[in-house]
């Protein structure tokens, strides 16, 4: 078996090598001059600087948790930069003190039980991969311990309608697994974020995760039937149904609570057949807002392409899909039923009415070149994030929606704030943008950032960026966040962004659900 990083993204096995940092370190040099920095190197286990855990485990606990030393380094931080920075530099002064591993409700019951009695936080765990301080142990008070508790236990699917085309899954089942699970019925979730291979239906539910695919079903919420979820004060589970009327719904309240109100155990999930019918085109734009006029149309034209990603040029070719000269819509169509070829004809006579260049179509009807190698690179970019970092770089994104009535105003907006901060905190830097998912009302721009660090500056360096760039989105009428989740990382801007009064029933509801505020302290309240 291939081997979590304790540090970095994925598995060992897959970061980059030193042919594809030399290959990086030419591109850097072609922006940022010449770049003669070696890699910093990987820290080694017994190096760390991680605290002796201050709890101890009763016995009838005790196989339950573990407090191994690289067990608690691998659930100390999540995947962002401030993260893959600080586990580089060998910091894991805030790990958990013990790592819980439940099986069962009970078994969790009686972890938080232990915790309750201890005094200590408790984090709920899934795949490790937030990049908003989700799953770090970084508090507003004291604790006497923190318990993480990792649900990878919870790995089954226990029920399959296949009449209705549901199923109940255990929330601790990573993405690869569920979709193994549900190959041989023919069915597919159809949910696929970049963390996918990393991460857990629980932790999508919990975060409101964007999948892959840019319109129609692409949040998790669109696809929970009913759940299943373990508090403090007890437990309980929505009524399974395709739709109701009847007050409030139980299932909306978990969905982005991030771990503050309990366990998400399972959940009944709405499928899909697996597709049979695909196709994909590539095309190109001289000018961004052509692009973006493109896409608009395409979203309110109940087309809905499960790809149609808008990438600016400097975007594309760092990722090695493009000279830098033109920008790039990647556009693909999918069905279990039907042919696709009608509907990739009636888009590309959209998208070509902006002015649009549609690429030739390759000899695999199925996919285009560029879009198989964007797929590609897509998968590996948290892995060349990890290597920019190794090369001294502050390498990082953020994500957000606007309404298209607002998107040519906010876009110049957040490209002139980030590009000023960015070169007064680093120098010089490069700031890309493409569109993850589109909307009939408004897009989701993504943009990323990369410039020079100054050694052990670079966690300083990127946290005035995000400052600026969080006032900057809210100012300017954006959301903190599309689908990364809150954390704690973004909760400045969240605290702004959302009610006040909303506020207050959050945490009117917490203090019934969790009463000694236990759950993930600091995330989405205090």
């Amino acid at each position: 078996m291939p081997t979590r990083s304790f540090w970095g993204w994925g598995y060992e096995e897959n970061a980059y090598q030193s042919s594809e940092i030399q290959q990086l370190q030419r591109l850097l040099s072609m922006q940022f001059g010449a770049t003669e920095a070696s890699p910093q190197a990987i820290p080694d286990l017994a190096d760390l600087n991680l605290p002796d855990s201050r709890l101890s485990p009763p016995d009838s606990l005790a196989g339950l948790l573990s407090s191994d030393r690289h067990d608690r380094a691998n659930h100390t931080y999540g995947k962002s930069f401030r993260d893959i920075v600080r586990g580089l530099n060998g910091d894991f002064r805030c790990a958990p003190d013990l790592i819980a591993r439940p099986g069962n409700e009970q078994e969790l019951v009686d972890v938080l039980s232990f915790a309750s009695d201890a005094g200590a936080a408790v984090i709920p765990y899934g795949g490790g991969s937030s990049v908003v301080g989700g799953t770090e142990h970084r508090y507003d008070r004291d604790w006497p311990g923190t318990i993480t508790v990792d649900m990878e236990r919870f790995n089954r699917i226990t029920e399959i309608d296949r009449t209705s085309r549901a199923a109940f899954i255990e929330g601790g089942i990573y993405g690869p697994a569920l979709e193994n699970q549900l190959r041989n019925q023919g069915l597919t979730l159809r949910h696929y974020p970049q963390s996918f291979e990393f991460s857990t239906l629980g932790g999508w539910i919990a975060t409101r995760s964007g999948g892959h695919f840019a319109t129609l079903y692409t949040h998790i919420d669109d696809l929970v039937e009913s759940a299943r979820v373990v508090t403090p004060s007890g437990t309980l589970e929505s009524r399974r149904l395709p739709g109701s009327g009847a007050g409030p719904s139980p299932d909306r309240l978990f969905l982005g609570s991030e771990g503050t109100l309990g366990f998400i155990t399972g959940a009944w999930m709405r499928l899909q057949d697996r597709p049979v019918y695909k196709a994909s085109r590539t095309v190109h734009f001289r000018s961004f807002l052509k692009g973006a006029e493109a896409v608009r149309q395409l979203s309110q034209s109940g087309l809905y392409p499960t790809n149609c990603r808008l990438i600016d040029a400097m975007e594309a070719m760092i990722n090695g899909i493009g000279s830098g000269g033109k920008h790039m819509l990647i556009i693909g169509f999918e069905s279990a039923d039907h042919p696709v070829d009608a509907a990739m004809t009636r888009a590309m006579e959209i998208v070509t009415g902006c002015g649009g260049e549609p690429q030739p179509e390759t000899p695999r009807a199925s996919d285009s070149a560029q879009a198989g190698e964007w797929r590609q690179q897509f998968i590996r970019a948290p892995y060349m994030r990890d290597a920019l970092i190794r090369l001294g770089m502050v390498a990082e994104t953020f994500e957000t929606a606007i309404t298209w009535n607002q998107f040519e105003a906010f876009h110049a907006g957040v490209m002139e704030t980030v590009n000023r901060v960015v070169k007064e905190t680093c120098g010089k830097a490069v700031v890309t943008c493409r569109f993850t998912h589109v909307y009939p009302d408004g897009p989701a721009p993504y943009y990323t950032v990369i410039a020079p660090g100054r050694p052990g500056d670079q966690v300083c360096q990127w946290d005035a960026i995000k400052a600026a760039v969080m006032e900057t989105l809210i100012n300017l009428g954006g959301t903190i966040t599309h689908h990364h989740a809150v954390g704690r990382d973004h909760r400045p801007g969240y605290d702004r962004q959302r009610p006040d009064l909303f506020a207050q029933v959050l945490r009117s509801t917490k203090k019934t659900l969790d009463p000694q505020g236990m759950l993930n302290p600091g995330v989405l309240i205090d």
